[in-house]
């Protein structure tokens, strides 16, 4: 198992992830929005529901963004944004729906690059749809409201259960690394400009300090100040 953990989770940090991942889903009702833009990682499940929420006529566009990072250039050699289009032309998506913009390499290039990429193509929203991972909407959302404040932010993802996601991604320690990475970048990113700041309840603080302690810690990023009460 990575970084030295024994094989399995433990009931203790199952309970300090489910705080996480509870934490990170912004609750949105899933409304009519001018544009969507499905954000690349290493789930296609991303671009199986952007399709379906396609077919319930909720956007007439839909921006595929990402290019490839460590995570996802073994699964996604093409890069992200294109296999995610090509998922979703074969689940019924019509090509003239969507646009492509396979450079992003981070949150903030998806965002500001699939605004780019709308606005050549003379789509100018006052709302977006967001569809992401489950435990990406909350830094989605951050992200989005600093670098495109104008427009309305809605964030939707699969209506999955956290047990239920482990499952199916296959690699539980992982993905609660990255759940444990994505909350550092909410607590963090605000200072350096890149999100708005989010309230994070102690409890969800601790959740936190709990698994990076236990090390949960490969999708961590260098900071320069401690994490404690960082975003109370």
């Amino acid at each position: 198992m990575a970084d030295g953990r024994s094989q399995g989770i433990t009931e203790d940090q199952r309970h300090a992830a489910q705080l996480i991942w509870d934490y990170h889903q912004m609750r949105h009702e899933p409304r009519p929005c001018d544009a969507a833009i499905a954000l690349g990682c290493n789930d296609l499940g991303v671009s199986t529901y952007a399709a379906h929420l396609y077919e319930t006529g909720l956007f007439p566009t839909l921006v595929f963004t990402g290019g490839n990072s460590a995570a996802t250039i073994g699964v996604f050699p093409r890069g992200e944004a294109v296999h995610f289009q090509e998922h979703a032309l074969a689940l019924g998506v019509p090509a003239h729906a969507m646009l492509l913009e396979p450079k992003a390499t981070n949150t903030g290039q998806n965002v500001s690059y699939a605004r780019e990429v709308l606005t050549a193509a003379g789509v100018r929203p006052s709302s977006v749809l967001l569809i992401t991972m489950p435990y990406m909407e909350r830094r989605a959302f951050a992200t989005c409201r600093a670098q495109w404040p104008e427009v309305e932010v809605v964030c939707s993802s699969a209506p999955l259960s956290l047990d239920d996601y482990l499952k199916g991604m296959g690699d539980g320690e992982s993905v609660i690394s990255m759940m444990v990475g994505d909350l550092q970048r909410v607590i963090e990113y605000p200072r350096q400009g890149f999100a708005i700041a989010q309230n994070v309840p102690d409890d969800v603080c601790a959740a936190y300090e709990s698994l990076v302690r236990e090390g949960f810690t490969s999708h961590l990023i260098q900071t320069e100040q401690p994490q404690p009460d960082a975003g109370r």
